[in-house]
């Protein structure tokens, strides 16, 4: 479903160039819960923002449903984000001025979309993640974990084909970022959509079906995790 064909990205920083992936190989299937890991400026949030049509490559192909992404003009790239990629960040970006409801109906109401129809999908994917008593609530009368799961919404209300997560759990407790694993767990369907999530913490990563790791821009190993997030969801039911 999204791949990574021989992938450099190269940056500028004055007078200095900065070789911020070098050579990378990575498919993501359909349905697989994918987590990233690396030191800080190992590459890792490079990897996402290509992978999420950000950042194109400098060299290499990086193909998203069989389009080639560095091929496609701005537009093209930004309807697709729009339309197939959710995104879920650490500081979570909701709108303080906006309600969950209207916060999880903008990508909607961005498309084009009637308001009526965006707010009724709206509430259709808050309910999903448990938060449809919170659609009337501005986020500053939220808590940490109840804004995740509304940018979690608002992720999915657009149904994409991949979500994307650069540090879910980065800015939450421990039990609030095991009830948003948990939650982004049961998000990958075969067939349907797939995850991937950058993080630093190990726990976190292992609630993913295969874990690669990156080291100054090369992914220096891989290791199958299949069956340990549902481990991890037991132990702690």
């Amino acid at each position: 479903m999204m791949r990574l064909v021989n992938v450099t990205k190269t940056y500028k920083q004055g007078s200095r160039t900065v070789n911020a992936v070098r050579g990378v190989d990575l498919t993501v299937p359909s349905g697989e819960f994918l987590a990233i890991m690396g030191p800080s400026g190992s590459g890792k949030s490079t990897l996402l923002h290509l992978l999420g049509a950000l950042d194109t490559p400098t060299t290499g192909d990086v193909i998203f449903q069989e389009h080639h992404l560095q091929k496609m003009t701005d537009r093209q790239r930004s309807l697709l984000r729009r339309t197939k990629i959710g995104f879920v960040f650490q500081f979570f970006n909701l709108l303080p001025t906006l309600k969950g409801v209207e916060n999880v109906a903008l990508p909607l109401l961005l498309a084009g979309t009637r308001r009526k129809t965006a707010l009724e999908k709206a509430r259709v994917s808050l309910d999903r993640v448990g938060m449809g008593h919170r659609a009337d609530h501005f986020p500053e009368e939220m808590s940490g974990g109840e804004m995740q799961r509304i940018a979690i919404a608002r992720a999915l209300v657009t149904e994409p084909t991949a979500i994307l997560c650069d540090e879910p759990t980065g800015n939450l407790d421990s039990k609030t970022s095991r009830e948003i694993l948990q939650l982004l767990r049961s998000l990958p369907e075969e067939g349907k959509c797939s995850l991937v999530m950058v993080t630093h913490d190990r726990k976190a990563a292992e609630y993913g079906d295969r874990l690669v790791f990156i080291q100054d821009g090369v992914i220096a190993h891989e290791e199958d995790l299949r069956g340990v997030g549902d481990h991890l969801i037991a132990a702690s039911a």
